[in-house]
């Protein structure tokens, strides 16, 4: 028998689909002479995973869990045919058929701790089983998808074949079974405690006292030394308390954030632009990344650079790099800006310098054709004073990358007042096939992650002036859930990249304006960060971290003394953390106000994906609808004492409705 799961667009595994495959097992449990049943998926993949909605409330029956048990007391053998995506949901299922066969595209996972959960239908139990405790925890705890040629060669899949072939082959396979061979009744594999012992470190590290990595690390460490119903139970019941959690409901926030950030109701009849080539113009750290990004996914990739030699070297490292990744790419520096005519996509990432960007974006808008796209990298020029030197304003919008561009997973899509909806549409495409969480906006100074992690950063260096040191804040943002504190941020990308932004904005600056100027003195004293060997801290051999410096406290001392702050009383931990995010969340209402930003959602997935928000909080924005309103505009009023008469107080009603 062939079971067939047909629940377009994904195969999402809500409740019909739960119904409909334990109607079919039955069935297959009463039909005499049956051989066993295939469970396959229609349109291209097994099952993406649970619906996700479900999980905010009562789930009804059958569970997951529930139709499990139906695999696993069917008395022939059940094979799951896997192509496209069996991922949370899909793969327990897949987990507890007699075997598993899988197309050589298929993507395979457990993302259930990404949404503040355990796997809740036997992942915890049956993964380890299927491929050590000390894969099965890496692999849960970091929600990382795997490929079927890894899951092959660690022997949890059967066989790997063609798209074409995958239904004879799993009705092969079913043939071939002696009978049941549940993964329930296999012991773990034997790795040795002390293996087990260092992914369970490894991974409780990265956790950072996240209860659902924290949770689902226990349970896979106790599988097969306890008994495995009780465990399933202990793993079912919390994922019901947890999928109930504050952090769950933050994350599946973003969730569905993330996926809304990229579409635009006016574009759903565009046809974008078909791009197979790409230009990027300028070859420096930035620009390289970008081409990087782009010849990794395939594209065929044109680097231009005024310095014709660096432009050589960096193609010849960028093919060299990814040769050693396996991939082939069609990399090729040019020397002249006509060789980029037939640029489908033209990206500029050369210096923050208006006049150099306007020059490079009216040269390259000479030779492009048709439906090409001219995007720029700018972090905080006006676009729209970049187009007024084309003559084809309608091409251009920004692409802003954030650095490292093959790491980084935000891309700011900025749309000018006369970017083309085919244009901006163009640009989402592209930002779905190099794997970035798009977020659109208008234009902006900063447009909108910056300028909530300017207005972040700001506000931390306030608290310098009144109290604080660097370390307190920046140990008061790591509790809070920060990667990284501020400074520690600073010394690592280096003082000097702040210090130029300040330099060119000094001019406009409002005199009355509160203005700490704390990092001047560290980059005019030579102090740019980690590259530099100090900063806010200091660095050198034999230092895992940056170590309190003296120097920066003499600094910091003679900034209060001419601010009349000496003395001042440190702020607590907590209170160092509410004003600091406070700030941010003042912003994100200003750029809501400005229409900088379209909506809340769009604000948080740009602050969690562009300066480290903590994703369990959900954005600054869900952060800021989900805490008591006295309490927000307590810090909200301590963020505009802080920053004095210039203070521009968002509008709070909006941003929280």
């Amino acid at each position: 028998m062939v079971v067939i799961i047909d629940h377009a667009p994904v195969n999402a595994g809500g409740h019909g689909v739960r119904a409909g495959m334990a109607d079919a097992l039955q069935q297959a449990g009463q039909t005499p002479g049956l051989e066993g049943v295939v469970l396959v998926g229609a349109g291209g993949t097994f099952i993406s995973g649970s619906d996700v909605r479900e999980f905010t409330g009562a789930i009804a029956d059958p569970s997951l869990p529930q139709v499990i048990e139906t695999v696993e007391q069917c008395p022939v053998p059940v094979v799951a045919a896997i192509d496209g995506y069996a991922l949370g949901g899909g793969l327990e299922l897949a987990l507890a058929c007699d075997a598993r066969v899988a197309t050589s595209t298929a993507v395979l996972g457990l993302p259930e701790v990404t949404l503040g959960m355990v796997p809740g239908a036997g992942g915890t139990q049956r993964l380890p089983r299927a491929v050590g405790r000390v894969r099965a925890i890496e692999l849960i705890c970091s929600g990382r998808r795997f490929a079927a040629p890894d899951a092959l060669r660690w022997g949890f899949l059967a066989a790997v074949t063609s798209a074409s072939e995958l239904l004879s082959t799993a009705i092969d396979l079913v043939r071939a079974q002696p009978g049941k061979s549940s993964l329930a009744g296999l012991p773990c594999p034997d790795e040795g405690g002390a293996a087990v012992t260092a992914a369970v470190g490894t991974a409780a590290r990265r956790a950072r006292g996240r209860p659902a990595a924290l949770k689902a690390i226990d349970l896979v460490v106790r599988a097969g030394s306890e008994p495995l119903a009780e465990l399933l139970a202990e793993e079912r019941a919390t994922f019901n308390e947890l999928r109930l959690s504050e952090e769950a409901a933050a994350l599946r926030h973003l969730f569905f954030a993330e996926r809304a950030a990229g579409k635009a109701p006016d574009l759903s009849e565009i046809e974008p632009t078909l791009v197979r080539r790409v230009g990027v113009v300028g070859a420096g750290s930035m620009g390289a990344s970008i081409a990087e990004l782009f010849a990794r996914e395939s594209f065929e990739v044109m680097l231009l650079d005024s310095d014709h030699r660096r432009a050589e070297e960096q193609a010849v490292c960028i093919r060299r790099d990814l040769a050693e990744k396996g991939i082939e790419a069609q990399m090729h520096a040019v020397h002249r800006v006509h060789e980029l005519a037939e640029c489908e996509l033209v990206v500029e990432a050369v210096v923050e310098d208006m006049d150099v960007k306007a020059d490079v974006v009216a040269s390259v808008d000479r030779v492009l054709t048709g439906d090409a796209v001219l995007a720029t990298n700018t972090s905080y020029l006006d676009i729209d004073l970049l187009a007024q030197h084309t003559e084809h304003p309608d091409r251009l919008l920004g692409m802003h990358f954030f650095n490292p561009a093959t790491r980084m997973p935000l891309l700011e899509i900025i749309r000018g007042e006369a970017t083309s909806p085919m244009t901006l549409a163009t640009a989402l495409t592209m930002a779905r096939k190099l794997g970035k969480k798009p977020v659109i906006a208008r234009v902006g100074e900063g447009f909108i992650a910056n300028r909530m992690f300017s207005a972040y950063r700001r506000h931390c260096e306030y608290l310098l002036l009144d109290g604080a040191s660097p370390r307190l804040v920046d140990e008061a943002m790591l509790a809070f859930g920060f990667p990284m504190g501020p400074f520690a941020v600073a010394d690592l990308s280096g003082l000097d990249i702040a210090y130029a932004m300040r330099q060119r904005l000094s001019a406009g600056r409002d005199p009355r304006a509160r203005y700490v100027e704390i990092p001047d003195r560290l980059c005019e004293a030579g102090r740019l960060g980690v590259k530099t060997g100090a900063g806010y801290y200091r660095y050198g051999p034999g230092l895992s971290q940056g170590q309190d410096d003296p120097i920066t406290d003499k600094v910091i001392e003679s900034a209060r003394r001419r601010h009349g702050t000496l003395g001042a009383e440190p702020p607590s931990a907590d209170t160092i953390a509410w004003i600091a995010v406070a700030a941010i969340v003042n912003e994100a209402a200003l750029l809501l106000e400005e229409g900088v930003a379209r909506n809340g959602d769009d604000v948080d997935v740009a602050a969690v994906n562009g300066f480290g928000f903590p994703r369990h909080h959900g954005g600054p924005v869900w952060w800021a609808r989900n805490i008591p309103r006295t309490e927000l505009e307590q810090y909200l009023h301590l963020v505009a004492a802080a920053e004095g008469v210039t203070h521009e107080r968002g509008d709070l009603d909006k941003l929280l409705n």
